[in-house]
């Protein structure tokens, strides 16, 4: 995780990937990992999540650690609707899961797809032997912030800029009863 940008990203941890829900997805939906081919719709669900341009190689499909079934889609008939991916990252030397690229297209908000991609991509970490998963978000990613606590993970604490960010979010996200 880089925290060298002026306004570091907000970051969460999950510290056991043990306690997961069973995954099941939406009602209508279907998952499935990265096929060759599926580079511009990654693109264009990240676009659209995201609000800017991320190029599949350059943020995942170049890297040296890519695989394909890390990179999971949840898809309307043939077409992936959201996407998260199953990343990693080394932490004070320790290799941890990390919840990557969650994103759904707009058409298909308020279905639960964001949260079955991310708790598909958890469920791949722990397959492959992790025991705890950290992300980065933004603090404007309100509704997916609102995914990742209800996942489990909290607020991490890097940078003193963290806490009264985190503070104004989790005002946003849980407004007093």
């Amino acid at each position: 995780m880089s925290m060298d940008k002026p306004y570091p990203k907000l970051v969460m941890r999950k510290e056991s990937l043990a306690d997961l829900p069973a995954f099941s997805c939406p009602a209508g939906y279907t998952i499935r990992s990265f096929q060759p081919g599926d580079e511009s719709r990654w693109e264009s669900i990240i676009r659209q999540s995201f609000e800017r341009e991320i190029a599949f190689g350059h943020k995942i499909g170049d890297l040296p650690y890519f695989q394909p079934e890390r990179v999971l889609f949840i898809c309307s008939g043939d077409i992936p609707a959201a996407t998260a991916t199953a990343w990693e990252t080394e932490l004070s030397g320790e290799r941890c899961g990390y919840l990557h690229m969650v994103g759904a297209l707009p058409d298909h908000s308020g279905r639960g797809l964001g949260y079955a991609a991310s708790l598909a991509a958890l469920h791949r970490m722990r397959a492959e032997g992790q025991t705890q998963a950290f992300l980065e978000t933004d603090d404007f990613r309100l509704p997916a912030i609102k995914i990742y606590l209800r996942l489990g993970f909290t607020p991490v604490y890097l940078h003193e800029l963290h806490r009264p960010r985190w503070e104004r979010v989790l005002r946003l996200v849980r407004p007093a009863d």
